[in-house]
């Protein structure tokens, strides 16, 4: 990983993202402080079990929506 000034970074913008493509991560520092970081576009990408539904692990119902919200509402009312 390394680092680069924020004012060089904007002059250098090019050669910097040349760089990320080939996996290389950039810290951009303002006054000695990093404030942003360069990463390859792949490295954002989540994998497969993050971006599933959470539907897809919830049990199935055995009623329908509308016989089972009714029933919620009369239970919780007597």
């Amino acid at each position: 990983m390394s680092t680069i000034n924020l004012d060089d970074a904007g002059t250098r913008l090019r050669e910097l993202v040349d760089r990320i493509e080939t996996g290389e991560i950039i810290d951009i520092l303002r006054r000695g402080v990093p404030v942003a970081r360069l990463v390859p576009a792949q490295a954002l990408r989540q994998p497969d079990e993050l971006r599933r539904s959470p539907t897809t692990t919830l049990p199935r119902q055995s009623e329908n929506a509308p016989h089972l919200v009714p029933s919620f509402r009369d239970r919780d009312r007597y």
